[in-house]
Order: C-alpha cells, then structure tokens, then sequence
C-alpha cells in the first residue's frame, strides 16, 4: 500500500463530495471513511502505516505518536474539519521527518461557483425573474402588459415590458459594472460581465495590472471614483482585517439612484447599516447571497420585497467546487 485517504464523517459535513473524488484520483488508494463517533488518531485508523507513502487525512485527529507509525511517509495533506488539522507538534515533527505537506494556495476551488452564482444573481435582479416567478404562480396580473389605463405613456409598462425602470434593468450589456477586488471570484465575475457587454471598471490595491487586463476590467485606483457612476456595484473582496467594512457608508450613498448592489463573498465588507437604509428607501436594487446576519429573520423587511433578490448563502459549494477542492490537492502531490 502506497497511498490512504482517511475521512472523518465531520469533513464530509463540509465537503460532503471531495473526498469521493479525491479517490477517483488516487484511485488505487486505501480509502477509510470513519463512522460517526469514532474518534480515534490517525495511527489507529491505518493499519498498515509503515507502508505509506502518500497520505490524505481529511478531518482524522493527528497526533505525533501515530505520525511516527507513518515510516515510509513522504507526502501528505492534512485537511481539517471542526478544528481536526494538525497542530504546531505535529508540523514541526513533519518538517524534521522530510515530509512534503501540502495545503491549498488559495480559495480558487470555488470561485467558479461563486462568480458564476454573482453573474445569475445579477440578471435576476436587473430582470427581476425570482419576483416574477414567485408571482405568477398565485397571481396573472404580471401577463398583463397594458399600460395604465390603456394608455400609451413614454417610460411606462408596455407590451413584454415588465422590468422596473426605477432601477438598473434591462440587459447587462452596456452597463456601467463597478467592482470591488479583482481576485479569484472578482476577476472571473469581471471577465463574464465583460463578454456580455458590460463596461467593466474594478478597484483592488493588491491586484497586479495583467489581472485587470485579463479580467476586461478597467483599473480604477479611487475607491471613491468607482462607486460615482455604478449602475451594478459588486464589492467582491474575502472578509480580512483590511476589508472589512471597506466599503464604508460614504460609498454607499455615494451610489447613483436605482444602482443595483450584488453582494456574493462577504456581506461585512461593507457598511450593511447603509445598504439596508437605502434599499429599504427604495433608492438602491440588492441582489445577495451574503448577508451581515445569518439566517435572516423572517420578519426581516427586506424580504420579498421588490428590489430585492435573496439566496442563503449557498453560492459556493456545488459538486463541481468539491471536485476542483480535491483536484487542487492532488495535483501538488508527485504522480503515484
């Protein structure tokens, strides 16, 4: 036996299809999947460690003891889940052993879903497709296009108009996209943006140049110039120190009327006090998966309400962000 994968129930809790398929990569693996309630090392699991050569503990409890059990080992990941990763001990016991260990350079494996959930996201709230969706199951007034009182007016409901001209509608193409962060998920919700059409300007003082280049992104150094002239503002930066609450109430209304705010990675990014007012003012659009408390009352005002798309926070985890979890991983290891 040359390679294990070692499973805790509590991992598959939180990556319920990685490890499937990390063994679909190592396929002639000894795979272990832990009952609920076994608790016990590493070591203990593996009954033929000296043969290890490769190892994946995902969630396993890790202790020195049954490290050295692992004789043969030379490369390893140690994934943890609940606060199962291996502490300062056993990295140190590690390092001295000469064993490679590998973790994730990034959180790349589900910015796919995450940019591609913001883009959905985005139409749905330009287009307002969940409010009419939602509506035409109890209700058929939305098929009535007739404008009010059977008139004609400019600027008013018509025939297959249904969009609210108070705020951004319509397509994406030609819109002015603001964007906070050109990172993993900033720059591919950018790219998508601007192969629809969009005119795409992002902020990130830690980005280097080819990623704005690369993402059809315009770079704007001036947090303050990106929000003047948003019609979709989507501030798409992780939730750290030095973001949080970088986009302050300031910059918020600073937004142009009827702006749509897409909010996809961290509600606390910005200053959630002042998008709540405005959009309950009817003054901005909310399209967001994040929120600054979860779950959501259900007395919350800013549920079902007309400018407002809601999700629970679910745009990352898909099958296809667990599969990529574990490609990432395996592919730092040498071929078996």
């Amino acid at each position: 036996m040359g390679d294990l994968i070692a499973v805790h129930p509590d991992f598959d809790g939180v990556w319920p299809f990685a490890a499937g398929h990390f063994h679909t990569l190592w396929p002639e693996a000894e795979f272990i999947r832990l009952t609920h309630g076994d608790e016990r090392p590493l070591g203990d699991v593996a009954m033929d460690a000296g043969r290890v050569k490769r190892l994946a503990a995902l969630g396993v409890p890790v202790t020195v003891a049954c490290l050295k059990r692992f004789g043969a080992l030379r490369e390893a990941t140690f994934q943890g889940a609940c606060g199962r990763g291996p502490d300062e001990d056993c990295g140190t016991y590690l390092a001295g052993a000469g064993v490679a260990v590998y973790d994730h350079p990034s959180e790349g494996f589900w910015s796919q879903s995450v940019a591609e959930f913001g883009l959905a996201l985005t139409l749905c709230g330009l287009r307002r497709i969940p409010q009419l969706h939602r509506q035409i199951i109890h209700d058929q007034a939305p098929w009535d296009y007739e404008p009010p009182g059977g008139r004609g007016r400019p600027g008013e409901r018509g025939q297959q108009f249904g969009d609210d001209p108070a705020f951004a509608n319509g397509t994406l193409a030609g819109k002015r996209m603001r964007i906070v962060g050109a990172g993993n998920i900033a720059s591919r919700f950018a790219s998508f943006a601007s192969m629809l059409g969009a005119d795409v300007a992002a902020w990130d003082p830690y980005a280097s140049e080819p990623g704005f280049h690369r993402a059809g992104s315009r770079r704007v150094y001036h947090l303050d110039q990106l929000v003047s002239d948003a019609e979709v503002f989507a501030p798409m930066v992780p939730l750290t120190e030095s973001t949080h609450g970088v986009v302050t109430a300031g910059h918020v209304d600073a937004l142009p009327r009827g702006c749509l705010v897409v909010l996809v990675t961290r509600a606390l990014v910005c200053d959630m006090d002042a998008i709540r007012r405005r959009v309950l003012a009817d003054e901005l659009s909310l399209a967001a998966d994040v929120w600054n408390e979860e779950p959501l009352s259900l007395d919350d005002p800013l549920l079902g309400r007309f400018n407002v798309v809601h999700t629970p926070h679910n745009a990352g985890r898909t099958i296809d962000a667990n599969r990529s979890w574990a490609e990432k991983l395996a592919a730092q290891f040498r071929p078996g």
